[in-house]
């Protein structure tokens, strides 16, 4: 099973109040050989010089045990105008989907290391992603077996 989801309309009132749920939208390939997915930002984002955004997507990922999806800058955004995602490459592991903190909800930390105030209206993409599979070794013991939290709470 690999899926988008929308989080809940309680979720996201609380995460993101007064902002519009409707507005959400469930990424999606460019074209049929597109590796990556693109995420949308529901709402309007205004970064100024080296400022840091925070920006909801409203999106949360239902994928097997041994896949992570990862979150990568639009390569546009980086190359013309200085944008890019504030941890380089987010990670989601599969088992964020549903955390008690956050519902599993992507949120996507950019920085505006250009030189020019950037608008993003409401729709449009703001990252990509891309689902892989990745190994384990055969001894492998991991320090919880359970994901108690969201963003942070593996380390």
């Amino acid at each position: 099973m690999r899926r988008f989801s929308k989080i809940s309309p309680e979720s996201w009132e609380k995460q993101v109040p007064g902002t519009s749920y409707g507005k959400i939208q469930l990424p999606k390939r460019a074209t049929s050989k597109s590796a990556g997915y693109d995420l949308y930002s529901p709402i309007d984002v205004y970064i100024e010089p080296g400022e840091k955004v925070v920006v909801p997507t409203g999106i949360k990922v239902y994928m097997e045990d041994d896949e992570v999806l990862l979150v990568n800058s639009r390569s546009g955004h980086g190359f013309k105008h200085g944008i890019r995602l504030r941890n380089i490459q987010g990670w989601i592991d599969a088992d964020y989907v549903d955390n008690p903190s956050n519902e599993g909800h992507i949120l996507v930390s950019m920085v505006n290391n250009g030189e020019e105030s950037f608008f993003l209206p409401e729709g449009k993409a703001i990252a990509q992603s891309m689902f892989i599979k990745y190994l384990v070794t055969e001894d492998d013991e991991p320090l919880q077996y359970e994901r108690e939290g969201g963003i942070g709470s593996t380390s």
